[in-house]
């Protein structure tokens, strides 16, 4: 959850992943607003939150983000941790019940991974694991770079001002300067979906709305309502919201750095289960809205909007805290080689924030359209205020220029500063001692601990609180295809740093400077413009919504052609897979005696402790279909994927930190592979069709994952099962049979999967399968069709095995020269290339719709369930639950 804030902290700055693409007009617009509609095209991300009744288009959008951060300003360090990197998908559609009932949905998805400070610490903590000294330059320069927060000491000057020391243990020179304490953390997964139900009168409309957010340690619940009101012949345009949220942290601690984290702060919210540490906490924000349209001229509008935010609960972030030096200067001359110096002692502190805040934003944008070159200027403002301290200003402009008529290029340029919250510090020094030895009256000796009291009762670390100043740059391109169907991609480059914020900085503040860069990809279908006769021609949508049967099972890809040439269709394929219960061997129940003892020891000898409880496999994925010739179609297919897994001990065995991984399930998501597919028709007589598919999977999906198990500070790969992709060529083939008579249909498939490669880059090649389905349909209304279906799946093992250098200790690359050592965790069967692949036997279930009139006329959505029949695997793996699958696709 730690990063996850910080990227929705990175949200509320800089619009969010998940905010509109376009700016959209209320209902009816008057000649005047209808004006700035040739140019009035804002970035994705920038859209204020002013016009949320305004009326908006039926459709459909995609996106996909890639977040990267640059590597920290270590003060001349080494690390070899890499920064943090996250992969968002974004969907959402918006869709008329009736002509003024409205309804729309969006899905979000975050999988993040890589390292991000867990504290700051002065330069001079040698033993706080930031910096060593380097004895030969007498300067601190050598990064630890690592999870733990080890106790240790330091030199503080009778000024209380850090020491560091140079060669021969002198004093070199004295800093206050602070450095960052890297942490590196297992990928994590954020999911997030939220609806809106809408209803406009001529000149009003009120909607209500919620959602749910949801990771392995923090779920959030909300929810909204909306209200617009138009009036002054619709130049005014008056908006109000209100929302309410309800949030739950369930943090597990890393039980490597619990012994040296003070927790006491928060101990009635602590729990203590299997040897883990978990910290609770509840959260509640209540937020309201007014803002004002106003409609200038032709040519320009302004709009203003006031937001307040009141919130209560915990606040914290349970993966920061916050570093203590306790330096008593009764001490002083303690250390008997540095006589005019305060042996101080290092200590970690879970942070403590206030449990209230009151926040205040005041937001403007002015847009006027510049009629020489066609074209939009927006100039945005933005004052944030809240109790903590906080005053943040963000000055943004973007220049929307349409070119040739089909594409719109929108460069931008923005400008953030903020203030320090009133409790933010890199670190504290505190003039007491941590612990102390006392004498009592009867010459026996007690132990003494710091006063809570000399401490502030709030303080953070977090360079979100820190006052720094931020410029950024990027570019949007949007290429219109059609009236239907839109392309766009942006770029992004972020500048974040002391010295840039309002007033400058000084070069203490260096530690918490960084870079990074946003790129996005996203596709926009206009459904009105389809129903409308913009993207075809009408003939083709009879052909599509009539011939339901040409839509094979959900589960099926390739099923089916596009008939005429120029034909285009864009679809949505999502697919969950579950395996959860018995571990199988062969076709027989394993128990867990004979996995300890058999499970972990082909061709190695080791012993499993572990074994996957339950995995999940969840499958975004676009089709992009376009037929050039009524032969031939090609396809292109990018997914996105996340998957998430958690292991049990073996019966017998204790959870022991220093082996097992039980820490609330791994979770990776990411890009996968992208299938690239050519389809020719064969034979096709109306009632039977026979066709070909020759494809290639390119291996864009990361293989080699890279897990930090909490224990041993050291890294490694991650299951085979949890990468995101093959890294291998693979061939794909499939030959598809379909045929229908009367309110009959039936088809089969046989297809492949051929690895071109002998291995991947992390040494290993997935096993090729095969696969044949046969299934069967019949047409329940004209609209309505179900289909029963049989799947016959062998897959070979996985060749190979992750390569041996996959070792990461405090920061450092190491060798692994046996395969089986714990660099490479072969704690469990799931770590074995021998435990995938086997054969499979499915029966699916499915229904088919295809809207039949209306504005989303000719679209088609279908769902499967596959129901496992039969497993007969390799090695020892997972009963198979069953796999949903859910399309969507309209053809134009």
């Amino acid at each position: 959850m730690a990063v996850t804030k910080h990227f929705k902290a990175i949200g509320r700055f800089l619009g969010g992943f998940a905010a509109e693409s376009k700016d959209k007009l209320p209902t009816a617009p008057s000649p005047a607003l209808q004006a700035l509609t040739v140019a009035a095209l804002a970035l994705p991300g920038l859209m204020l939150p002013m016009t949320a009744g305004a009326a908006e288009d039926d459709e459909v959008d995609f996106q996909y983000s890639h977040y990267e951060e640059g590597k920290r300003n270590l003060s001349g360090a080494k690390s070899t941790l890499h920064p943090i990197e996250v992969d968002s998908v974004f969907g959402k559609a918006r869709i008329s019940l009736s002509d003024r009932i409205k309804f729309a949905f969006n899905y979000v998805q975050d999988t993040w991974s890589g390292a991000t400070p867990i504290t700051t610490s002065p330069l001079a903590a040698n033993g706080n694991n930031p910096i060593t000294k380097d004895t030969a330059s007498g300067k601190s320069v050598v990064v630890g770079a690592s999870p733990y927060l080890v106790n240790s000491s330091m030199l503080i000057s009778p000024r209380f001002v850090p020491i560091i020391l140079g060669a021969n243990d002198k004093i070199a020179y004295k800093t206050t300067r602070a450095v960052d304490v890297l942490a590196m953390a297992s990928p994590e997964t954020r999911k997030q979906g939220d609806f809106k139900l809408g209803y406009e009168w001529d000149e009003a409309a009120i909607s209500v709305g919620g959602g749910l957010s949801i990771e392995h340690d923090y779920e959030s619940r909300f929810a909204n309502l909306g209200g617009r009101l138009d009036f002054n012949q619709k130049l005014t345009t008056l908006d109000l919201g209100l929302s309410y949220t309800n949030s739950d942290t369930s943090a597990i601690l890393d039980h490597d750095a619990v012994p040296y984290i003070n927790t006491s702060a928060y101990a009635s919210q602590l729990s203590l289960s299997s040897g883990l540490t978990t910290l609770n906490g509840n959260r509640q924000d209540w937020a309201g809205s007014l803002g004002l349209t106003q409609i200038l001229s032709k040519n320009a509008l302004v709009t203003g909007n006031v937001g307040y935010t009141h919130s209560t609960g915990y606040m914290a972030n349970p993966y920061k805290v916050m570093t203590v030096v306790f330096a008593d200067p009764t001490t002083i001359g303690n250390d008997p080689n540095h006589p005019q110096s305060i042996v101080g002692d290092v200590r970690a502190f879970l942070e403590q924030r206030p449990e209230e805040r009151n926040q205040l934003t005041l937001e403007s944008r002015y847009i006027q359209h510049i009629g020489f070159a066609d074209a939009a200027l927006h100039l945005d403002y933005r004052f944030f205020h809240d109790d903590w301290g906080i005053n943040a200003h963000t000055f943004e402009a973007d220049w929307v220029q349409p070119i040739a008529s089909t594409w719109t290029v929108i460069p931008k340029i923005r400008y953030y500063s903020q203030d320090a919250a009133s409790f933010y510090s890199p670190y504290l020094i505190s003039k007491q001692s941590y612990y102390k030895s006392v004498q009592n009256p009867d010459g026996s000796y007690s132990a003494q601990y710091y006063d809570p009291k000399k401490l502030p009762s709030n303080f953070s670390s977090d360079q979100r609180l820190a006052a720094y100043g931020a410029l950024s740059g990027g570019v949007t391109i949007n290429k219109k295809l059609s009236k239907a169907i839109s392309l766009e991609a942006g770029f992004e480059y972020y500048t974040h740093a002391s010295t840039l914020r309002l007033g400058g900085g000084g070069s203490d503040g260096s530690y918490n400077d960084f870079n990074y860069y946003l790129v996005n990809g996203s596709i926009n279908v206009n459904l009105e413009a389809l129903n409308s006769g913009g993207g075809s021609s009408s003939s083709s949508h009879a052909h599509h919504g009539e011939h339901h049967d040409s839509h094979a099972p959900a589960g099926i890809m390739f099923g089916h052609m596009l008939h005429k040439t120029n034909d285009v269709m864009v679809g949505y394929r999502y697919m969950y897979s579950r395996q959860a219960g018995d571990t199988l061997h062969g076709t027989g129940v394993a128990s867990d005696s004979q996995i300890q003892s058999q499970g972990c020891t082909q061709g190695y000898t080791h012993t499993c402790r572990v074994t996957p409880a339950y995995m999940d496999m969840g499958m975004h994925m676009l089709d992009i279909m376009y037929a050039p010739t009524n032969w031939l179609n090609v396809m292109l297919m990018p997914q996105f994927m996340d998957m998430d897994m958690d292991m049990r001990n073996l019966q017998g065995l204790r959870f022991n930190p220093t082996q097992d991984h039980l820490h609330g399930g791994h979770r990776t998501g990411g890009i996968g592979d992208t299938g690239m597919y050519a389809l020719f028709k064969l034979f096709d007589n109306g009632n039977h069709h026979f066709h070909a598919t020759l494809g290639l999977s390119a291996p864009t999906g990361d293989t080699d994952i890279m897990l930090r198990r909490m224990h041993g500070k050291d890294s490694g790969y991650l299951h085979y099962g949890m990468q995101l992709g093959s890294g291998t060529w693979d061939f794909k083939p499939s030959l598809t049979y379909t045929g229908q008579w009367d309110d009959w249909s039936w088809g089969g498939q046989f297809s492949a999967v051929t690895r071109l490669q002998n291995h991947n880059d992390a040494g290993y090649a997935l096993g090729d399968m095969f696969q044949t389905t046969a299934w069967g349909s019949y047409s329940l209304t004209h609209a309505l069709s179900a289909s029963v279906r049989g799947l016959y799946t062998v897959q070979q093992q996985i060749d190979g095995r992750f390569n041996s250098v996959a070792g990461v200790i405090d920061g450092v690359v190491v060798k692994n020269v046996n395969p089986g050592s714990k660099i490479n965790y072969s704690s469990g069967p799931m770590d074995y290339p021998s435990s995938y692949g086997g054969r499979y036997w499915d029966v699916g279930f499915g229904l088919n719709y295809t809207v039949p009139a209306g504005t989303l006329k000719g679209n088609n959505i279908g769902v499967e369930w596959l129901q496992p029949v039969q497993d007969d695997v390799n090695g020892y793996q997972l009963e198979r639950e069953g796999t949903l699958s859910a399309t969507w696709s309209v053809m134009f």
